[in-house]
């Protein structure tokens, strides 16, 4: 991996965990863990696979943060994506700015969660320092310095 490689990695790694962390706290703080339930139920799908998807979008989002097994994590995290084109977005169009919002938002996470698992842990993660991937990572550290 060349170092503008893997620092374009942590970059999509950053914003992808990013993205995920606030998904995942927009539905505990504001939309509330009942209220969650609540949507999930109105969608036809059991109330309690709300919890599983809010504890991914939120632990998946801070593994990527963190560079944590990067390529299992995004990949992991594609069935919440797939989930939300499928059961609240598909109907909706393709725009985002339709009325409940559009497909091509979920879309576009999924590319960019594919790309993440191909791309891996990039520049500056914990799998790389700690990990199998330990002299990449620090030799891209060091080449930066």
């Amino acid at each position: 991996m060349t170092q503008s490689t893997a620092y374009a990695a942590l970059l999509l790694r950053t914003a992808l965990g990013t993205m995920f962390v606030a998904h995942g706290l927009l539905k505990i703080l504001v939309f509330t863990p009942a209220g969650t339930v609540a949507f999930f139920s109105s969608l036809g799908v059991p109330g309690w696979f709300a919890y599983p998807a809010m504890g991914a979008e939120l632990l998946g989002g801070i593994l990527l943060l963190l560079g944590v097994q990067t390529r299992l994590v995004s990949l992991a995290l594609l069935p919440v994506l797939i989930g939300s084109i499928v059961l609240v977005h598909g109907a909706n169009g393709w725009l985002f700015t339709n009325q409940n919002g559009g497909w091509e938002y979920s879309a576009f996470l999924i590319v960019a969660s594919v790309v993440q698992a191909l791309l891996g842990d990039g520049a500056l993660s914990l799998s790389g320092v700690f990990g199998r991937n330990r002299s990449a990572a620090v030799s891209t550290v060091a080449a930066s310095a």
